[in-house]
């Protein structure tokens, strides 16, 4: 069981790496909606503590007033913040579970930055974002959304990208919050994976992380992404804890 503590500074710093253009409480459970960007992550309701269980049905059907004036549907981010009361409900009502995801830390000390390409990073977000939706599997994200997300980030961050004769070859986002990193944005075009380009793009966001004072690198990734789990572990990164979504059955 991970320490509760650490789970709610992942958590703080996550949403300030990726921050909603609405957030609004209902109690401690953080409701995160953004018109202009479809992931989960900025549309999602987020538990932030698992003794807030009260009026469970009364506070889902209130929040799902929100996502329908979004017309989106409702999601539920479930991390081990939320409370098992909350889990218990949504087992009884027959909400589905997906796209469990890994939450991942190292520290920046203890894993090998060197070797790979020597990157400073992009100073035009356009030409970060175009090569971001070039690789982006998600044909949803669009140039504005991105756009407009890369620019509500308060923390320093630094936008990296590689290029062959073909175009965008890998990317990575890595935002430097206080002694923390974290790594978004992490893609390689199809038919460049497994040759070097993922491992290299991150040492390079990562050393320019600790140039700035970053101690920790920290990312998600999905569960299932069998290649991206292998490398980040090769790479020393270990695991602090998991999240699932969990959306209504029909």
């Amino acid at each position: 069981m991970p320490k509760l503590s650490m789970v709610r500074r992942m958590e703080a710093v996550g949403f300030r790496a990726w921050p909603a253009a609405s957030v609004h409480y209902d109690g401690s459970w953080a409701v995160r909606l953004t018109a202009s960007h479809p992931s989960r992550r900025l549309n999602s309701v987020n538990p932030l503590d698992p003794a807030d269980n009260r009026e469970i049905e009364h506070r889902i059907a209130r929040i799902e007033q929100r996502f329908k004036a979004y017309e989106r549907p409702i999601v539920f981010r479930m991390s081990p913040l939320a409370p098992a009361e909350l889990e218990a409900h949504l087992n009884a009502m027959g909400w589905t579970r997906a796209d469990e995801t890994r939450v991942l830390a190292a520290s920046l000390g203890q894993i090998d930055l060197e070797g790979g390409y020597e990157l400073l990073p992009v100073r035009d977000i356009g030409r970060f974002v175009d090569a971001a939706i070039t690789l982006n599997a998600d044909e949803r994200v669009n140039k504005p959304g991105l756009t407009e997300l890369l620019e509500s980030i308060r923390p320093p961050f630094g936008m990296f990208v590689v290029e062959d004769d073909q175009g965008p070859a890998a990317t990575a986002l890595c935002v430097h919050d206080n002694e923390m990193a974290g790594l978004f944005e992490i893609a390689v075009r199809d038919g460049l994976r497994n040759k070097g380009y993922g491992r290299s793009i991150v040492r390079a966001a990562l050393r320019w992380a600790a140039a700035q004072g970053a101690t920790t690198g920290w990312l998600q990734v999905e569960a299932a992404n069998t290649a991206a789990n292998g490398l980040y572990g090769r790479m020393g990164f270990e695991e602090v804890y998991r999240y699932v979504y969990r959306m209504r059955g029909d």
